[in-house]
């Protein structure tokens, strides 16, 4: 299993990141790269979805590219791409992501919970892109902001302090 960064790494990181491509979204509201979308929008990011099965209709108020070099031939720029594809397909997607925002100011790849891809992952970082796999960004924020407790989840975060 690839190594979790610290939440300072991961704060930092989703600090700096304003627009992400979301590779394999679905238009179904109950697919986890919906919700997930749906909330990095909700919470302020600009959100890029990205799917062939679906080009040109739109969700979270973007057009869905059907590939990373469709957003950016449109002159988008991207800061992190989330990874919704199967391990095996994920070394494409980043490779892809590498050579059309490699030298663009991409910033990150994020591949989610179960997506892992080392290859990959030492490709992008030798390119100077941070990774971040196995994990799910929408979850990671509220973890970090203390919302996964309001759900009753143990967020390993103090909501109060003792006066």
């Amino acid at each position: 299993m690839p190594e979790k960064p610290s939440d300072k790494a991961l704060r930092s990181l989703l600090g700096r990141v304003k627009t992400i491509a979301l590779v394999g979204v679905s238009t179904n509201p109950v697919r986890p790269s919906f919700y997930v979308g749906r909330y990095l929008k909700l919470k302020g990011w600009r959100v890029l979805p990205v799917n062939p099965v679906y080009p040109g209709e739109t969700v979270f108020g973007e057009p869905i590219a059907p590939s990373l070099a469709a957003l950016a031939e449109a002159g988008e720029r991207v800061d992190m791409v989330d990874i919704f594809r199967r391990s095996s397909e994920a070394g494409a997607v980043v490779d892809e992501a590498l050579e059309h925002f490699g030298d663009r100011g991409l910033k990150a790849i994020w591949m989610q919970i179960g997506v892992v891809d080392e290859a990959a992952a030492a490709r992008a970082r030798d390119r100077g892109v941070e990774v971040v796999m196995n994990l799910c960004p929408k979850m990671e924020w509220q973890r970090l902001v203390g919302e996964l407790s309001m759900g009753g989840f143990n967020s390993g975060r103090l909501s109060s302090k003792l006066s």
